[in-house]
């Protein structure tokens, strides 16, 4: 039997539905990343995005090597593991008797998962010390989201997506459902973390290394210090 192979799949959406995009990471069964792939998908929604990256996961990878597929949205997730069954019974009707929603990737989906070896591992987005495979993905995704172009190891990358906080797939104009909304402390920045990879303030637009202490403000991540005079982000 063939060793099982670990991927991370994720999509992004600007605005929901707004710009959007796929990723997908492959790794080896120890977790070191082997190849990536990320493209666009124009204006749609976040769930699409979604789909559309577990569906081109698994059209891109041997349907005869196990496969385990980490992803951060409960929805695609459970609905081509848990709610599928349901809608076929219902002739493609939700219980509330409704059409249901982005019915042609579930479809193309689940024929993809016809006799395959997979299994599903959900994961938490955005934590500091969360799943390095999703957070590639996640980079990757919002990158292709916002820069609407292809990218990936078959587009001659030769390294993954370094995920950074000014990475993070968070829509305007509605709460993205991975990250719960946080409440700033008045006059002052956003929670304060430990930065999991390096980056560049958002107010001083100076750097600060993995392990610093960052915080959200207005302009993105930064030095907590850089909250004093510079109203904090929502």
């Amino acid at each position: 039997m063939s060793e099982r192979m670990v991927a991370a799949c994720d999509g992004a959406a600007k605005i929901n539905p707004g710009p959007a995009g796929w990723a997908w990471v492959l790794a080896d069964a120890a977790g070191t990343p082997q190849c990536w792939e990320a493209g666009p998908l124009g204006r749609t929604t976040n769930n699409v995005a979604e789909l559309t990256a577990l569906a081109e996961l698994l059209e891109a990878t041997d349907p005869a090597v196990p496969l385990e597929i980490r992803m951060d949205s409960q929805y695609a997730m459970n609905a081509v593991t848990k709610w599928i069954a349901g809608w076929k019974r219902n002739g493609w009707q939700t219980a509330s008797k409704k059409p249901v929603a982005n019915k042609d990737l579930v479809i193309r989906i689940d024929a993809l998962l016809e006799g395959r070896d997979v299994t599903f591992k959900h994961v938490l987005a955005h934590q500091v010390n969360g799943d390095p495979l999703n957070a590639i993905a996640d980079a990757a995704a919002s990158t292709a989201a916002t820069e609407q172009e292809s990218a990936g190891t078959a587009h001659g990358a030769t390294h993954v997506p370094r995920p950074s906080p000014e990475t993070e797939d968070k829509p305007r104009g509605a709460r993205s459902r991975k990250t719960p909304a946080r409440r700033a402390p008045r006059g002052g920045a956003g929670a304060v973390i430990k930065a999991k990879f390096p980056g560049r303030c958002g107010h001083c637009q100076s750097r600060y290394e993995m392990g610093e202490k960052i915080a959200k403000l207005a302009s993105g991540w930064g030095h907590p210090a850089c909250s004093e005079g510079a109203p904090a982000a929502p």
